[in-house]
């Protein structure tokens, strides 16, 4: 072999050896790039605290406003001193940062001035509480999109002044995990609002996307192959589930957090104003995930306790979802706490000032919001005892716990023992031992924790008194009616069947009277219908009485047909100098695009401007229209009912009996003289004019039209037709 050869040959093996290199760098590139957590994804590592524990807080809708000031100074005054002495891992701020609302709360897009206030406030927050800017996040909420044409465009202030913004946490989904001990607490925070903001009130609903979807899926499932540990996942947006809309190929929120085995999803937007019990849990058990229309109750049921806790059982298809009270006007916050992978909470109202004292009792755990995940772990060794978060601006002497047995009506207490700190430096933990065992029972609701606390200067801070079942059974926290209203209707599927219900009622008034009327001789009908004085004839007479108005009858109709072919008003539906947009029953349009094809944006936020005009105005204004009609004839016969009067002879036995129908014919004759049920039905009349035309002013100022030129038919035609109605039927 010649030394040019061996040359050669080394060289070929020189380049087998690279090819050899660059394919497993390649491969590392590869596997690296397909299972390193998501970009953007931050880690907390907990030390020198107690063990497997760790708490966040929640805020939420805080509506910063320039014409309540009140709000960002009370904020500032008493959320940063409380931060200082709870020393939460994490600050979560669930969306509505500022108002965006006129001082009269027509007219709603974004004010720079209100942002400049948010940013100021929160660096003074960060500077007295201590904590590190970087633990606080925040989403975007319905009221910080208003009027937002694009995200990152000049009126898109959240990207300029929130903490996520000035920390470049792009993209609609950030995550972050806090490291304790034992376990993974994964937090993924999330923006549906939608891509368009609208100015209100046509913005009131969560616009998830397919693509958000598959990021909030890879998010929570970034630790599901690497980590040995237990990963406990919570989610956080602005937005309830019940106003969150379902994505064009069908998928929901609902559906991809119960494919993870989520723990907790906190929300916001609904405001106390609706209740302080907006609470609901789901589970793939008994509820379809995407059809599922209505909900009664947002408690588990004693069916759902899970039949196992084995290994292979440890995948709950479950979470809760808890929406938090506002800062606006119940100063509320929320203290969330993870205590060996159970969750629990205390809500704390602000608005009679700062606290001195707040407890968290992390367990046993209230049963009305416990979960069959939380009932597999009470037999561990770690909960042979009580325990309680305890934050205070003063150091705590004594911290006392008692149970009260609740089965005999009264509250009697069956155990009180004396709370020690446990090891931590971090946050003050409390537990006493106790015997589990004796406190098992049946009956989730019998048996409430109470924890009691007194500081060195001898105040006294008592818990809310929290039912507990050791077994794991749930309580039941029955909705009012207004919690069932806004968090058991799933608004976006809700909304189409109550439109068309509308359309199905008021044209069965209208054309079935008609059908009657063609198919019959009119004469013999209304002679009929005369003779029979039942309910059912009666109603019929009633009805058929409109037809005597042909033109208001026909205007009616027309008008119905209008409000599903043809916009109904158009107006700024943006900031200054955006496109101008249609408002139609399905949303807004925009442009035509796609050979003809209307794209709408804002369905079903719609529904608030549509819903209230169909049921509210246009159903009462026929009603109106009927009842004028149905009078006018009522009057005609009674008038040739008086010019054909006789008396008649009748006996006093019958005179006695035929008293009370004299007594009521007197009544009716008097009503149809002096035609009381028309006034009666002018003030009506008057009364939805006026409040029609209230609400066509408020449009006028919310999008900036004109009734006369963008919006006529839809401003006129109500008030047109109540005023021809009146005028026709004036005389008999």
């Amino acid at each position: 072999m010649t030394a040019s050869e061996r040359k050669e040959m080394r060289g070929d093996s020189v380049m087998g050896g690279m090819g050899i290199l660059i394919r497993i760098i390649f491969f590392l590139v590869i596997f690296t790039a397909l299972f390193r957590p998501s970009e953007g994804t931050e880690t907390i590592e907990l030390k020198n605290g107690p063990e497997d524990l760790a708490w966040v807080v929640q805020l939420s809708d805080l509506h910063f406003s320039v014409h309540h000031p009140d709000r960002a100074q009370d904020f500032k005054e008493i959320v940063g001193p409380a931060l200082s002495f709870i020393k939460p891992a994490l600050v979560l701020i669930t969306g509505d940062l500022t108002d965006g609302k006129s001082k009269d709360l027509v007219v709603m897009k974004q004010d720079e001035e209100e942002w400049i206030e948010y940013r100021k406030v929160m660096r003074d927050v960060v500077k007295r509480s201590g904590l590190n800017e970087s633990s606080f996040y925040d989403v975007r909420g319905n009221h910080d999109n208003f009027g937002v044409p694009s995200i990152g465009g000049s009126y898109d202030f959240f990207s300029k002044y929130s903490f996520n913004g000035l920390r470049k946490r792009s993209g609609h989904v950030n995550s972050i995990t806090i490291q304790t001990s034992k376990r993974k607490v994964l937090f993924v925070g999330f923006d549906s609002t939608m891509p368009s903001g609208l100015r209100g009130p046509t913005n009131l609903f969560g616009h998830p996307t397919d693509e958000l979807l598959t990021d909030i899926n890879s998010e929570l499932s970034q630790w599901d192959s690497q980590s040995s540990q237990p990963v406990i996942k919570v989610s956080f947006g602005h937005f309830p589930l019940s106003f969150s809309e379902a994505t064009k190929s069908g998928k929901t929120l609902k559906a991809t957090f119960l494919m993870h085995s989520l723990s907790a999803y906190l929300c916001g937007h609904l405001h106390t104003k609706f209740g302080k019990n907006l609470k609901r849990y789901h589970s793939s058990h008994h509820q379809r995930s995407s059809k599922q229309l209505f909900q009664l109750n947002g408690h588990r049921f004693s069916s759902e306790v899970a039949a196992n806790c084995s290994s292979d059982a440890t995948k709950f298809n479950e979470f809760w979802e808890w929406e938090m009270g506002d800062w606006r006007k119940s100063r509320a916050m929320r203290i969330l706490a993870i205590d060996g992978g159970h969750i629990s909470f205390v809500d704390i109202d602000f608005k009679l000032g700062a606290k001195k004292t707040i407890i968290l009792p992390t367990f046993p755990l209230d049963s009305r919001f416990t979960s069959k995940s939380s009932q597999c772990r009470t037999a561990e060794a770690f909960y042979r005892e009580i325990r309680a978060l305890v934050f205070s601006t003063s150091p705590i002497i004594s911290v006392v716990a008692r149970i009260y047995d609740s089965s005999s009506g009264n509250l009697l207490v069956v155990m009180e023992t004396l709370m020690t700190k446990l090891e931590g430096s971090r946050g003050d933990l409390y537990g006493a031992p106790w015997n589990i065992k004796a406190f098992e029972d049946p009956f989730p609701e019998r048996y409430l924790l109470q924890i009691e606390t007194t500081d060195i200067a001898g105040r006294s801070t008592v818990s809310d008194l929290r039912p507990f079942s050791v077994s794991g059974l749930p309580a039941k926290h029955p909705w009012n009616w207004k919690e069932f209203f806004v968090m058991g209707c799933q608004w976006d599927g809700l909304y189409l069947p109550i439109f068309w219900c509308f359309y199905l009622l008021v044209l069965s008034i209208l054309l079935i009277p008609k059908a009657l009327l063609s198919f019959s001789r009119r004469h013999h009908l209304y002679k009929n219908l005369k003779s029979n004085k039942g309910f059912i004839n009666s109603t019929a007479r009633i009805l058929v009485e409109i037809h005597n108005v042909p033109v208001a009858w026909c205007c009616m109709i027309v008008y119905l047909f209008y409000l599903v072919l043809c916009p109904w008003f158009s107006g700024q539906f943006f900031n200054e100098g955006g496109e101008l947009g249609y408002m139609t029953y399905r949303g807004v349009a925009l442009k035509f695009k796609n050979f003809g094809k209307m794209e709408f944006l804002g369905f079903p936020d719609a529904m608030v401007i549509v819903l209230p005009h169909l049921y509210f105005i246009l159903f009462p204004s026929l009603i109106s229209i009927i009842m004028l009609a149905a009078e006018r004839g009522l009057y005609h016969d009674y008038i040739i009912s008086l010019s054909s009067k006789k008396n008649d002879d009748t006996d006093g036995q019958n005179k006695e009996a035929a008293l009370p129908n004299k007594r009521t014919k007197k009544v009716s004759e008097l009503i149809l003289h002096k035609r009381w049920l028309r006034k009666f039905f002018l003030v009506v009349s008057l009364a939805i004019s006026w409040k029609h035309l209230k609400n066509c002013r408020g449009l006028m100022r919310a999008y900036e039209t004109n009734p006369f030129i963008h919006s006529p038919i839809y401003s006129l035609a109500v008030p047109l037709l109540l005023a021809y109605t009146i005028w026709k039927t004036r005389k008999a």
